[in-house]
């Protein structure tokens, strides 16, 4: 009896994700614990551990699939202890070699049986010499390993077939669980597929969109098929002159999707109004100097957005009536400022979430986000790392953006957008002088947050900025 493996969901929101990777292979022992495979979330790549103990007995979807909702069934596990059970089946016909033969896997055995292989001259390349069942189509391949006094061998007609691929390609066919479970229900001969996946294995989409016709015209004529790709090659500049350009075409990745749809959903359903203020930044670059000399002993630097952070957070504490969320009939009001952070990852834009930052320390919130940001790029944070957020800050400063309006990341009601710091004229004290300025933009959700609500809001960011001592205590 085998346990079936399923999608996991690793996040609550999670409905689907990719099977990037697996970092096991049909035959390999796992134990509880043990990293099987790494799937793709709406956000970030994660480690899926194994949970029981037993040995990987099929794999039912192969790495690098999309879509695949949590819940379906991935891989099958035969736990230790149970393969004992299917034994007493072949018992009648061949009880001694079951008994003092080779260890195999059910599968193995099976289709041992079907073949008239006999398991005693199968090398096993499993855990322990276990014989799995690739071991057993590799004696297939060769010809088979069964016993002379067995006559069942001679109606072991397929023999023949896969011995064209050895003629090709001297190795045996390679193919996935799925494709063979395919070829076999539409009667197709995997000798004479090509495969498209890693290190030539034969996929399902290989098997799907084979056709009799294709195999044969390569067998009737070896010759002409060396100049075949030539003609197939033609299609390839069709995009060129459709698009004006040449280009190349890659699939979306889970996350990047999941950024498409949640920025549409954004502009098409929340109502944003935006609001600009400049601030006077000298005053908190003259405090962070200050702050950063005290705090080099410790390995501490702080930078400008770790006391925008602060400044964000404080602001939202003072004026409540932005800290808040839109939920259809009902608005969300927080006590705390939670503050998600936008960072550009490889994989693409993700938030991960400075908690209390209203009430933690400059050097907490430095620490914490120089950490997530890490963890970010690496595509390494956990869903409650990057989940949640009242609010959201977004800083192009140091690419030398001046101004942006960023959008909303729902269900939040509210994100500051941040430029960079540049010389200006600047009024202070009724006398014009040389002065640093931020220009400050917040995007609001109208639903949630009136104008003059907003307009407090930057207000008190502008405050707290240009009199920043109110940041540290």
């Amino acid at each position: 009896m085998a346990l079936d493996i399923k999608m996991p969901a690793l996040s609550p929101t999670m409905e689907e994700g990719t099977l990037a990777k697996w970092l096991v292979k049909v035959g390999d022992t796992v134990a509880s614990g043990d990293v099987m495979a790494e799937i793709e979330t709406d956000k970030a790549t994660m480690e899926f551990e194994a949970v029981d103990e037993g040995v990987i007995s099929e794999i039912l979807i192969e790495a690098g699939t999309e879509g695949v909702k949590v819940g379906a069934v991935i891989a099958r596990l035969t736990v230790e202890g149970e393969e004992a059970a299917p034994a007493p089946a072949p018992a009648p016909a061949a009880a001694t070699p079951a008994a003092d033969g080779p260890a195999a896997t059910p599968t193995a055995k099976k289709l041992a049986e079907q073949n008239g292989i006999d398991l005693a001259g199968v090398t096993g390349t499993g855990p322990k010499g276990k014989i799995t069942k690739e071991d057993v189509e590799a004696a297939i391949a060769k010809g088979g390993s069964a016993p002379a006094s067995t006559a069942a061998p001679v109606t072991a007609a397929p023999a023949p077939a896969p011995a064209v691929a050895p003629a090709t390609s001297g190795e045996r066919v390679i193919a996935s669980p799925l494709a063979k479970r395919i070829a076999a229900d539409k009667g197709i001969d995997l000798a004479l597929v090509k495969g498209t996946g890693p290190n030539g294995r034969i996929v399902k989409e290989d098997v799907e969109s084979f056709t009799p016709s294709a195999a044969a015209a390569p067998a009737a004529a070896p010759a002409p098929a060396a100049s075949a790709p030539a003609p197939a090659a033609a299609p390839a500049p069709a995009p060129a002159i459709e698009g004006g350009a040449p280009f190349a075409e890659e699939k979306l990745s889970g996350v990047r999707k999941v950024i498409a749809r949640r920025l549409t959903e954004s502009k098409q359903t929340v109502p944003h109004f935006y609001l600009t203020i400049d601030i006077r930044l000298d005053p908190l670059l003259e405090l962070r100097a200050q702050l950063n000399k005290s705090l080099e002993p410790d390995g501490v630097k702080l930078s400008v957005n770790d006391l925008l952070i602060k400044a964000l957070a404080r602001a939202l504490i003072r004026v409540p009536q932005c800290n808040v969320s839109y939920h259809g009939d009902t608005l969300r009001r927080y006590s705390r400022a939670d503050i998600s952070v936008a960072v550009a990852a490889p994989s693409g834009l993700i938030t991960p979430v400075i908690t209390n930052a209203d009430t933690k320390g400059l050097a907490a919130i430095s620490t914490e986000m120089k950490t997530l940001a890490g963890k970010a790029r690496d595509g390494k944070l956990m869903p409650h790392e990057y989940q949640g957020g009242t609010a959201s800050l977004s800083n192009l400063g140091m690419f030398g953006i001046k101004q942006f309006d960023a959008v909303i990341n729902p269900p939040q009601g509210m994100i500051l957008a941040v430029g960079a710091g540049q010389q200006a004229p600047y009024v202070v004290n009724g006398a014009i002088e040389v002065a640093t300025v931020l220009h400050a933009s917040g995007s609001f959700d109208h639903r949630a947050i009136d104008g003059a609500d907003g307009a407090q809001l930057m207000e008190a960011i502008k405050q707290l900025v240009e009199n920043p001592m109110g940041l540290v205590v």
